[in-house]
């Protein structure tokens, strides 16, 4: 008997609201939108994640209303941007950022919602302008830098090239040891990306915390934006009066430069000095356009001391101190929290926004556990990913090394990559138009069976290709997880074809060995280990492949159930 009360086959569920711009340019796939606030481009929420209850709201101030006098002869980009002028930087960062134009560039580097940062003299021997802000897509900031026991200026170049490789947007040079201005001149003559540095690392070198001096203090960043030095991480937020905060921490202030000026105020039992010259270090940055990014300094260290009264009573300072070097022309990033449980990242970055009044958020991870070493690289980008959502303009990335030793090459590899997983996977999700468009031409990619196609879209081809051949060195219709007769995307293409089957750049030709592997994918597949180095060998001269029965003259199709399946019967009951 027919049951004429069954719901199979209806629509019962009521399809989800896209709210952001599709993000894909050509609205490929079924559910091409995202679930994140409309884009509100010059206004206070750009692109932006819906707020749970409970959010600190938006801040209504902006760069505007800390405005002074205007300078008459603007040098900065935030002085040229009040003024209504459009600079050469923000057409170039309108050129590599399709989704805005020149003039919401100008005006959110106006409102102080986005920083280009590009010292004068690093523009005269190299830099590309890029930008950072919530409008822009999320960028990835690589740390490196010499150590009192290891490193030196040639590796620390390798490193710096190597983070441009895998895609870093910014660059800082954290050395500590060696022949710093040596290593800085280097690295900035070298870069085509922005350079950042923590000043008061080079104001001590060979000297004492408790000698600090405002000469001192000076002099070392006059020399550093002479040398063309983009931003300055400045920990003026950490006050004489926020020190009691620190003693129920579990691991206490974990920032270098949070801890020494710590130090020198406890000795001396005076401010902060960075705080009681920031005046003179604004009149001093103005000068060759250097941004600020404002440390923090009491940023925790352990998940047990996130979100406490020592971080926000410093963010709270960090406010104040935007404010101020707004008035004084000068562009502001502000630096966040490095250990913060996943369930307080989103509060974490939504008050920034009302105390910073919607100055960038520059972050460390954060890190979501903090019993993985090793593999911190990890734990951090997911931490960064909802970061990247809720607020966040620029992650820093964290490596495998992390709270262990000095990264190498390939930490440096891994922590990039990480990391471009996380901003990329927030800028899709936030509906920045054109950011899916890859994954979408991967997808068609995959769906074709197209196999160089796949490699070639994907963001580390050679590993990606390594990874495959370690298998199967074999491009056909199938891979070696599901094998011939099991491919669910085979499959499918039997029972329907695919658009994407249609166009002639996507669709599968016919089986045939791969290309011998590069000298980079055979290094990949040794690390590795899986492979003998004599199989190893057999992919990188390409001898006959791994499949008895298919080799590289001759074609021979796997027996599969399909063969005998009768498949118009098949298309019918999928069309059903």
């Amino acid at each position: 008997m027919k049951n004429t009360n069954s719901t199979v086959g209806k629509n019962t569920q009521t399809m989800p609201i896209h709210g952001a711009a599709n993000p894909s340019t050509f609205k490929q796939g079924t559910s091409p939108g995202s679930f994140a606030l409309e884009a509100h481009v010059g206004g206070a929420t750009t692109y932006s994640s819906p707020d749970t209850p409970g959010m600190p709201a938006p801040s209504t101030k902006t760069a505007h209303d800390f405005n002074p006098s205007p300078h008459a002869n603007p040098v900065t980009q935030l002085e040229n941007a009040r003024t209504g002028t459009i600079t050469s930087e923000m057409q170039r960062v309108a050129a590599r950022e399709q989704h805005l134009t020149a003039a919401q560039i100008r005006d959110e580097v106006a409102a102080g919602r986005m920083i280009i940062p590009a010292n004068i003299v690093h523009l005269a021997t190299g830099l590309d302008p890029m930008a950072i802000g919530r409008a822009s897509l999320t960028k990835v900031n690589a740390n490196m830098g010499a150590s009192p026991v290891s490193s030196g200026i040639e590796e620390e170049l390798e490193k710096l090239h190597w983070s441009l490789k895998w895609g870093a947007d910014t660059v800082m040079d954290l050395s500590t040891g060696g022949d710093l201005n040596a290593c800085r001149t280097a690295i900035i003559r070298e870069s085509t990306v922005p350079i950042g540095t923590v000043p008061i690392y080079s104001m001590i070198i060979d000297k004492k915390i408790e000698d600090l001096s405002y000469t001192m203090i000076m002099d070392e960043l006059e020399n550093q934006a002479k040398q063309g030095v983009d931003y300055f991480t400045i920990h003026a937020g950490v006050l004489h009066e926020h020190i009691p905060y620190i003693k129920d921490r579990l691991i206490g202030i974990v920032s270098r430069g949070g801890s020494l000026l710590a130090k020198w105020m406890i000795h001396h039992n005076k401010q902060n000095p960075m705080y009681e010259c920031f005046d003179d270090i604004c009149d001093l940055m103005r000068q060759y356009d250097v941004s600020f990014s404002l440390g923090d300094g009491l940023r925790p260290g352990g998940l047990a001391d996130a979100t406490d009264e020592a971080q926000i009573r410093e963010l709270e300072v960090l406010g104040e101190l935007t404010e101020r070097a707004w008035a004084k022309g000068v562009q502001v990033m502000v630096e966040g929290p490095g250990h913060v449980s996943f369930d307080q990242i989103e509060y974490n970055m939504k008050l920034q926004r009302t105390l910073c009044h919607g100055a960038p958020f520059y972050v460390l991870g954060p890190l979501v556990t903090d019993m993985f070493p090793g593999y911190d690289h990890i734990t951090s980008c997911i931490g960064a990913t909802a970061a990247a959502y809720h607020g966040a303009s620029m992650l820093c990335y964290v490596t495998p090394k992390e709270h262990l030793g000095l990264p190498k090459k390939d930490d440096v590899k891994q922590g990039c990559v990480a990391y471009k997983i996380s901003a990329h996977s927030a800028d899709i999700a936030l509906g920045i138009p054109g950011s899916r468009d890859n994954d979408d031409e991967l997808t068609k990619a995959r769906a074709a069976l197209n196999w160089q196609k796949h490699f070639d879209l994907s963001f580390d081809p050679d590993f990606a290709r390594a990874l495959h051949d370690e298998d199967l060195d074999v491009d056909t219709d199938f891979c070696a997880m599901c094998g011939h007769d099991w491919c669910s995307v085979r499959i499918s293409k039997e029972i329907q074809e695919f658009a994407s089957g249609k166009d002639a750049d996507y669709a599968w030709d016919k089986p045939k060995v791969s290309a011998a592997l590069t000298v980079e994918q055979k290094e990949i597949l040794e690390r590795r280990g899986v492979l003998t180095p004599e199989e190893v060998h057999k992919l990188a001269s390409k001898v006959k492949g791994k499949m008895t029965n298919i080799t590289s003259t001759t074609e021979v199709k796997l027996a599969c159930h399909s063969d005998v399946s009768d498949t118009a019967a098949a298309k019918t009951l999928q069309d059903a």
